[in-house]
């Protein structure tokens, strides 16, 4: 009986041991490294690129600006939620896993979605900044229906961004990495984002009026760290920025910079914009009508404030600000300006979530995890002779060096910004595609090959278009 019980035991032991060999077999890959200008996906989005910026063309004339805002903090109650005016009864803050979805306990300072309404001629555009960790796509695509059926804007004509503050509002992601990132889902959270978005985006147009427009920029070294590397690696030190001036004396100002808004930690349980937030309004009271942040090539760069917490934000803000109204009397104005807007739909790689160095998940498996699009977006904004360059990810500053070194030489100065309206994760460069760390291992959802890829696109949609 022993010797029979055994051998069952062995048969079962057998059994099971080819059941999960075979789940291992059917859930497991290795990475693709397949050159990408190969794929299906580089060749169907090189064609979208090759037609469109064979039509894309510059508009000139006299400029005229607007400005809006809305406020996005919402207001904690006790009865029940109210997401058209803000009102939750319980809301989680975005950006850090180990927060574990706990509801915020209150607001240090408040929130905003702020935008700036460009005309030239017949053409507009909205660049737009919101104080928060992104600007979920399924938010960015309510937003944008809405504003395409009252103001008829396309997709196209409108830039986003995000200060990338992680101490925002969140309950608005979906599925386990979702809610890692952004707390118990709440889809009323969704909602008001967008009505915010809307909101600041139609008094900005309505607000336009005759205006002149001036950019420039300065290197602030002491305040940007490469977070992956640190000093073997390199850091894109400029703080770029865009000045409006409406001929009615009022003033708005778009910054863009590439350290994380991370100098407050996942201790901190109240609503904040972190340092982006003291930047602002330390221009806002210097008689800045609308500052308005967006993140830029963030994705291996962290913040060097000093000190953590928010006297580290505030220090490091005031100093931005400080800096910049230090820069702005050497700014060239002029109202009469070139304009043109660019948006490519960018097709994807297969999911390339990896369990070690070189094996993944199967895409099919992968997408159970992270629900993710196969399509994305790239924007490119002209204005007189600076290039806005948004993108849909943690973008690297290592990365924007040498695209805006490129730009440099044509004569134009390039500004890269992320979070615009969707997330696909980092994109770093393919060197440290091999590190065992949280940006190379976790967050490079779509493999090796898409830094290449973008750097390339990015280049194309970069080149001077005709004039119209």
């Amino acid at each position: 009986m022993k010797t029979r019980a055994g051998r069952i035991v062995a048969r079962v032991a057998v059994c099971l041991s080819v059941a999960v060999a075979s789940l291992i077999v059917a859930c497991l890959d290795g990475v693709d490294y397949r050159p990408y200008f190969r794929e299906s996906y580089y060749k169907e989005t090189a064609a979208r690129l090759q037609a469109q910026t064979a039509t894309n063309t510059l508009s000139f004339g006299e400029l005229s600006a607007g400005f809006g805002r809305a406020r996005l903090t919402p207001t904690l109650t006790a009865t029940e939620d109210d997401p058209a005016h803000g009102k939750f009864r319980s809301l989680p803050l975005a950006g850090y896993g180990d927060r574990k979805g706990r509801p915020a306990k209150g607001v240090h300072d408040d929130l905003f979605v702020k935008c700036v309404a460009f005309r030239v001629g017949d053409r507009l555009g909205v660049m737009l900044g919101a104080d928060a960790l992104i600007i979920p796509r399924e938010v960015a695509d309510a937003a944008a229906e809405r504003l395409h059926k009252d103001l008829g804007l396309n997709r196209e004509q409108l830039y986003l961004s995000a200060t990338h503050t992680h101490s925002s509002i969140g309950g608005w992601g979906e599925g386990k990495v979702g809610e890692s990132f952004a707390g118990p889902f709440n889809p009323g959270a969704r909602s008001w984002f967008a009505e915010c978005i809307v909101t600041a985006v139609r008094d900005a147009v309505k607000d336009l009026n005759p205006a002149s427009f001036g950019c420039g920029s300065f290197t602030a070294t002491q305040f940007v760290r490469n977070r992956l590397v640190g000093e073997l690696g390199k850091v894109d030190p400029e703080f770029c920025f865009a000045v409006l001036k409406q001929d009615n004396g009022r003033m708005a100002v778009l910054g863009s910079y590439s350290a994380h808004a991370t100098v407050l930690s996942g201790a901190v349980m109240e609503f904040s914009a972190d340092y982006p937030g003291y930047w602002e309004r330390a221009l806002e009271e210097a008689n800045v009508a609308t500052a308005v942040f967006l993140a830029g090539s963030v994705g291996s760069h962290g913040p060097s404030a000093g000190e953590g917490g928010f006297k580290g934000a505030e220090r490091m803000g005031q100093a931005l600000a400080r800096m910049f109204l230090e820069a702005l009397p050497k700014t060239i104005f002029t109202n009469s300006v070139s304009f043109s807007t660019l948006g490519l739909d960018v097709s994807l790689p297969p999911l390339n979530v990896r369990v070690a160095d070189g094996i993944r998940l199967r895409p099919w498996v992968a997408s159970k995890l992270l629900p993710a699009e196969r399509h994305s977006l790239l924007q490119v904004f002209r204005i007189a002779d600076c290039v806005w360059i948004s993108t849909p990810c943690d973008f690297s500053g290592e990365l924007a060096l040498g695209i805006k070194d490129a730009i440099h030489e044509q004569g134009r100065k390039a500004i890269i910004t992320s979070f615009n309206g969707d997330y696909i994760g980092y994109v770093i460069p393919s060197r440290y595609y091999h590190l065992n760390g949280y940006e190379p291992r976790l967050m490079s959802f779509f493999g090796p090959n898409v830094p290449d890829y973008f750097n390339e696109l990015i280049r194309g949609m970069a080149l001077e278009p005709a004039s119209k």
